[in-house]
């Protein structure tokens, strides 16, 4: 017995410990260490396992670096423009882009996003499309193609597309691959083999020393990106699986949006996946070449910037840039998300515009693919209905697009879920667009997929089962480190 009180008395030792790290080391926001603490404390042992695959901060070190930024003029750009917004010179193109000069501000000046105002943008809403125009820019590939994803399967689309990769490397195209290891979990070198033998380039971002598997579940690199000859972007929400073709029965149809894009801004998207391959790849391999960057004629007249966020960075910028959405908008705002768990900031911003009179709308899946994440997610649109906002369940399938629309005007689309993780923890990167065409389109979409929606009024929620209420409950308790 004294063997045993020694050892209790050691391991909430320990913890006491542990606890002082979190607090005073780590210095957490308060809801994501209060939520720690208990973890700690009511699973003692496992609930610091917990803490070292989950709640560990990344260093803050300088992960993404390229020189090259200053030869295509990134630097002297972002300064020229910040300059001409602050002194009213800037010269807009259209009065959605001019309206919109505070938040374009602001993400120039924290996130380095440059404005571009002479892109055209196709909006797909379903995977066959989307890789039917991404198979056909890819076919049609002259010098490279950048591809960069959370998720690689090793399907019939993984290899399909990787039969057509290896086919242009033979052509002498540049071929290069970045995936996520956590996200393309059991993927293989063996798969790769065919297109490293003919010139083609994989690397994975943070990879595990462990085959098979990852311990670091966190600061995952959510991105999906691809360039085509440094002429076409593709950006939103679709990763590379059979499950995206609606192939999979668990989820059935696969309700994403993605945007294909020629313009200026494709050199923004470039310059992310070269950050991200040159960190990845340890080798910063990718220098400045003209034929990632040349020059791009007139393609239309939308205005947008790229933007990126992640754990290195000080500030969260996408949700930043949704906040500013969210206050800015005078009409309606509409939100497609898979996961919605808001932090503090977001979920006042959307209850202060429902009690204003603004026209909130958030469309959700009809279907988890994260259990604690899906009843979190009930629990704060619930918080929400009570301000006024309309709840839209997706029945069609599984809906994952990373959404918002505000007043024909403005939207976001990217990869960026309304959740910590997204806002956090996770690398992610979103197209914010200034458009009134490009808006009104993207909110005729949300109102087509209301119709295959059910909404979830006061009056039904209010009478969901005592057992869901208690998931609910213990999912929020959660959310901040889910």
């Amino acid at each position: 017995m004294d063997w045993i009180s020694i050892l209790v008395g050691f391991i909430f030792f320990l913890n006491f410990i542990f606890a002082g790290i979190l607090i005073f080391l780590e210095r957490k926001d308060a809801s994501a260490t209060w939520a720690w603490l208990m973890v700690l404390f009511f699973i003692p042992v496992f609930g610091f396992a917990l803490y070292l695959l989950l709640g560990r901060q990344l260093n803050r070190k300088r992960l993404f670096h390229w020189d090259g930024q200053s030869r295509i003029g990134i630097e002297q750009l972002i300064r020229y423009q910040i300059d001409a917004i602050s002194n009213k010179t800037f010269d807009f193109k259209s009065k959605e882009t001019e309206d919109m000069q505070d938040l374009i501000f602001m993400q120039l000046s924290n996130s380095d996003s440059v404005l571009t105002q002479d892109n055209a943008v196709d909006i797909i809403v379903d995977g066959q499309k989307k890789f039917e125009a991404l198979f056909e820019d890819i076919d049609n590939a002259k010098d490279h193609i950048h591809l960069q994803t959370y998720i690689l399967r090793r399907d019939d689309l993984g290899k399909r597309l990787l039969a057509l990769l290896i086919k242009k490397a033979e052509q002498g195209v540049k071929v290069r691959i970045l995936y996520d290891d956590m996200g393309s979990r059991g993927m293989t070198k063996r798969f790769f083999k065919g297109l490293q033998a003919v010139g083609g380039e994989i690397e994975a971002f943070f990879p595990s020393n462990v085959p098979l598997i990852n311990p670091r579940l966190n600061f995952r690199n959510h991105r999906k990106l691809v360039i085509v000859d440094g002429r076409v972007g593709y950006i939103g929400g679709f990763n590379v699986g059979d499950e995206y073709l609606g192939l999979d029965p668990r989820f059935g149809y696969w309700r994403d949006t993605h945007l294909r894009v020629e313009g200026s801004a494709v050199h923004p998207i470039q310059t992310r996946f070269i950050l991200d391959w040159n960190q990845a790849s340890h080798r910063y391999d990718i220098e400045y070449a003209d034929n990632y960057f040349p020059a791009i004629p007139l393609k239309g007249d939308v205005a947008m910037q790229i933007v990126s966020s992640g754990p290195d960075s000080e500030w969260e910028q996408i949700k930043n840039g949704y906040i500013k959405l969210v206050t800015n908008a005078k009409k309606y705002v509409y939100i497609q998300t898979p996961y919605f768990i808001p932090d503090a900031s977001l979920l006042d911003a959307l209850r202060i515009a429902a009690l204003s009179g603004v026209d909130v709308r958030i469309m959700i899946p009809n279907k988890p693919d994260h259990m604690f994440v899906y009843w979190a997610t009930y629990s704060y649109v619930g918080e929400l209905m009570k301000a006024g906002a309309r709840i839209y369940i997706y029945d069609n399938g599984f809906i994952h697009a990373k959404t918002l629309v505000t007043d024909d005007e403005a939207a976001s689309v990217g990869t960026a879920n309304i959740d910590l993780r997204s806002f956090r923890l996770n690398f992610e990167v979103n197209a914010f667009i200034y458009h009134q065409e490009t808006a009104t389109t993207l909110c005729q979409i949300f109102l087509e997929d209301m119709v295959l929606s059910r909404e979830l009024t006061p009056e039904l929620y209010q009478k969901r089962s005592h057992y869901i209420r208690f998931k609910e409950s213990i999912s929020r308790l959660l959310s901040p480190i889910l």
